[in-house]
């Protein structure tokens, strides 16, 4: 039997969410907790990768077994065992052949910047007290619907196949001190949303043009781009699938 196990995590103590050598990550932590709870070896497959620092409000991860077991019980018993920064919020039976990672439609990430220094969002959002027009921002932010190659805004060292994405929605909103940028599409490349987060500040900040980030996309290379913004305000938050 299959089953998805839907979580939470604050990213800040972790190396992301893939197992890596000698440092700490959400899949090993959540791994160990479910294996030594249902007492056999369990290798969570998740939803995707989040880099190091990177927080996840929803977060998908996938295991099989085959015994029967109470899913409010094992909750309470996960949540009793994972450290405070790692939520289960649910475990939910799904088809044999259901996967995680291949089969979301939909991602959706925020980004989180806080105008005023506030000690308590030190280590979830950027802090950034320069002026920025966040309508030139969101101006720039619906250019992305016009692309679907997004070269420009990946990693350069990547195994990807292809670099087009489908983004379903891109906007700015200000709540107060808090300016957070939303963005949506069917797949993302590696600090994708980073770069294009740091590029768009370059636009409020009136470093670049419209035209200028029209160019940026079609040259297709990342050193036209703009700086990669710190992984500490960014929040995977939605993750959505057909079955689900």
């Amino acid at each position: 039997m299959r089953y998805f196990i839907k979580l939470a995590y604050n990213g800040t103590h972790y190396h992301g969410w893939q197992y890596q050598p000698n440092a700490s990550s959400v899949q090993e932590t959540m791994s160990k907790a479910v294996s030594t709870i249902l007492n056999t070896e369990i290798n969570l497959m998740g939803a995707g990768r989040t880099d190091t620092g990177v927080h996840a409000k929803k977060m998908y991860a996938h295991f099989d077994f085959e015994t029967p077991f109470d899913i409010p019980n094992l909750v309470h018993k996960l949540n009793s065992y994972l450290p405070k920064d790692i939520a289960v919020y649910d475990i939910i039976p799904v088809h044999d052949e259901a996967h995680t990672r291949f089969d979301a439609t939909k991602r959706t990430y925020e980004y989180h910047i806080n105008t005023l220094k506030n000690p308590f969002l030190q280590e979830q959002s950027l802090y950034f007290h320069q002026p920025l027009d966040v309508d030139l921002m969101n101006e720039a932010a619906e250019i992305l619907f016009n692309y679907t190659d997004f070269q420009c805004f990946s990693k350069v060292n990547t195994d990807v196949n292809t670099f087009d994405c489908t983004i379903f929605e891109a906007y700015w909103k200000q709540e107060n001190e808090k300016l957070i940028f939303t963005i949506s599409a069917n797949r993302f490349l590696r600090n994708m949303v980073r770069a294009i987060v740091g590029t768009l500040i370059n636009i409020g900040l009136h470093k670049i043009t419209l035209a200028d980030f029209n160019a940026i996309i079609k040259s297709k290379n990342r050193d036209k781009a703009g700086f990669s913004v710190p992984a500490h305000g960014l929040y995977l938050t939605e993750i959505e699938y057909d079955y689900l």
